[in-house]
């Protein structure tokens, strides 16, 4: 049985119990039960080895060849080729056929909720995907497997075949904004719910983070699974630290109880005057 405090279980059991439209925020701690290692964890990529971080800076990979270089060997040797989804992936598609899920909105680039079987259309890829790529320069998008070929047969930074660009992973850097339009329908999708669900995020980045604040400023509830502490701690009703494959099915699988009140929300912030 998973550890955690009392209360905090009780009260999240009896959140999702009662939601009715759920929005869930997840990041890289959803998918380390699949073999992906989270960034900023104990055994994180970027705690074993801060230099790793430079790889993910817009400004180091396109000023320097030999970080992109070093980018392609870390591509080509990616856990998401070979991972499977978990048991907290496939909670998320219980819940969307349950016809709760609002949005799953995901920092996480390895499309293992779409694999679970998640509708595509459900998911908002905040930073993007590593199954594509694109160049800096034209904006062509192409997929990933073709490139990690060329990288094989001995191109160690291969440039777009259409216009000689820069090519690069279609997943946000340190330094690149967001799209637009993704962050739009994010925001919607935290206005638009009566819970919230921060899992496997350390809700430090930016303009993710914020999301979780949003949704509480709605009048939604917040409900934090996380193996570390995060800065939104404070502002959720429950807090929950154990192993997401674990958690995310219990707390999916808990019984549909009546809302208190009738599901309000501010929906759409294009509609406000």
């Amino acid at each position: 049985m998973v550890q955690r405090g009392e209360r905090d279980w009780q009260q999240a059991r009896e959140l999702f119990g009662g939601a009715r439209r759920i929005t869930a925020l997840t990041g890289a701690g959803v998918s380390t039960a699949s073999g992906i290692p989270d960034f900023r964890g104990p055994n994180g990529v970027w705690t074993k080895d801060p230099t790793a971080q430079r790889l993910s800076d817009i400004d180091s990979y396109v000023s320097d060849p030999a970080v992109r270089e070093q980018a392609w060997r870390s591509r080509a040797e990616h856990p998401a080729w070979t991972a499977q989804p978990n048991a907290a992936h496939r909670a998320f598609v219980d819940l969307d056929r349950a016809g709760r899920l609002r949005a799953l909105l995901t920092q996480n680039i390895d499309e293992l909720h779409q694999r679970a079987g998640l509708d595509p259309d459900r998911v908002l890829e905040l930073h993007g995907t590593i199954h594509q790529v694109v160049c800096l320069d034209c904006g062509e998008l192409s997929p990933m497997r073709a490139a990690l070929e060329r990288v094989a047969a001995g191109e160690a930074d291969p440039p777009c075949r259409s216009c000689g660009g820069i090519l690069k992973s279609a997943t946000i850097s340190f330094g690149q904004a967001l799209d637009p339009e993704v962050v739009r329908a994010a925001q919607r999708a935290a206005l638009d719910c009566d819970l919230f669900v921060a899992a496997g995020t350390s809700l430090t980045v930016h303009p993710a983070a914020g999301l979780a604040e949003l949704a509480v400023k709605a009048g939604a509830q917040l409900v934090i699974c996380n193996a570390e502490p995060t800065p939104y701690d404070e502002l959720a009703a429950a807090v929950l630290r154990g192993p997401l494959d674990e958690v995310l099915p219990e707390l999916v699988a808990a019984p549909l109880t009546e809302p208190p009140q009738p599901l309000r929300t501010w929906g759409d912030p294009s509609t406000w005057s």
